[in-house]
């Protein structure tokens, strides 16, 4: 199944205006934390274009919290690229580093990491700009988000390393989780100095928004990154696994993620159509209630931004040429070491 897949979207979703500012920015930043170690590694990363995916999910973020955000939104990519399937005994340097990133959330803004490497380093820094002028409850309700997500990427290099593949059900469970979309939609928040009011975001009605959000995206990351994860070999995508267990082609396989897909995105149109039942069933006040749509906003914005994104950056590329390729033709998921000093 082609990169290019399309789905159709039943809204719009804003861009922002302050790419260039905020894309030389972040590339130097990358540079300086040493997130990115070699001009091959660099050249790759460009290629990604995740600026681009950062001015479509937070549209509303000024110049410099765009900064922000995209210097946040790069580091869970880069270290989702460094396990090396060619070295399993790397899992656990992975773990380690992935409980630091865990546990820097819950700590005193500035805290300098206990375990040192450019990606801890980063997301110190990163965190202590993230938090500034968010309550508790947001802090902690990112950290939790966080915590599962980082949590679940560990337990998935595990899986590899073990070489356990799961069915389509716990897959698809699992996949809530490794997609990373609910503190992405935190993010949310704080892209706009705002906060969803707690007793609306412990509601049924939202908490279904964001897990149909996530269900969505994440299948729609498994379409659009298919080419390039077959021929990683990496058998945690919603095609490969329809395709071992149920013994479908890959054909039809693409076909049933394709449906699945959609089914999760009207579970979400459902969903949103009963917020205004929710804020009447919580009494919400005319200022509580504006906050809940703009949390609503942003989670269209994830579904909408992410879309867009997926379907032309080099991240999800079929063909890689040069260093990237050789990488991937030796089981290597990034050009450079980002868990030593």
């Amino acid at each position: 199944m082609p990169q290019d897949v399309r789905f159709d979207l039943p809204f719009t979703t804003p861009v922002s205006t302050h790419l260039e500012y905020a894309r030389e920015q972040h590339l130097r930043w990358v540079r300086d934390m040493g997130l990115v170690r070699s001009q091959a590694g660099f050249e790759e990363y460009q290629s990604w274009d995740l600026p681009q995916a950062a001015i479509r999910t937070y549209p509303h973020a000024s110049p410099d919290d765009m900064v922000v955000l995209m210097n946040w939104f790069s580091l869970a990519f880069l270290f989702d690229d460094q396990f090396d399937a060619a070295s399993p005994d790397r899992a656990d340097r992975i773990t380690e580093v992935a409980r630091e990133l865990i546990v820097t959330p819950l700590r005193p803004a500035g805290t300098l990491p206990r375990v040192v490497c450019p990606i801890t380093l980063a997301w110190a820094e990163v965190w202590e700009q993230l938090s500034d002028g968010m309550s508790l409850t947001w802090c902690t309700r990112f950290a939790a988000s966080w915590g599962r997500f980082l949590a679940a990427h560990a337990e998935e290099v595990d899986l590899a390393a073990r070489g356990t593949l799961l069915g389509v059900r716990p897959y698809t469970a699992f996949r809530r989780r490794t997609v990373g979309i609910h503190h992405s939609i935190d993010a949310g928040e704080r892209s706009r100095r705002f906060e969803v009011p707690a007793q609306a975001q412990a509601h049924p009605v939202m908490e279904g928004l964001r897990d149909a959000a996530a269900d969505t995206i994440g299948f729609m990351n498994d379409i659009h990154s298919f080419e390039r994860e077959k021929r990683r070999g990496d058998g945690h995508n919603l095609i490969a696994v329809l395709h071992r267990e149920r013994g479908l082609s890959w054909e039809k396989a693409a076909a049933e993620a394709f449906r699945m897909t959609s089914e999760r995105l009207d579970a979400y149109v459902r969903l949103e159509a009963r917020v205004p039942a929710m804020c009447d069933e919580l009494r919400l006040t005319d200022d509580e209630r504006r906050r809940v749509w703009m949390g609503v906003e942003a989670i269209r914005h994830w579904i909408g931004g992410n879309y867009e994104w997926a379907l032309t950056t080099g991240r999800y590329a079929a063909a890689k040429e040069g260093p990237a390729a050789a990488a991937e033709l030796e089981g290597r998921g990034s050009l450079d070491d980002l868990l030593t000093v």
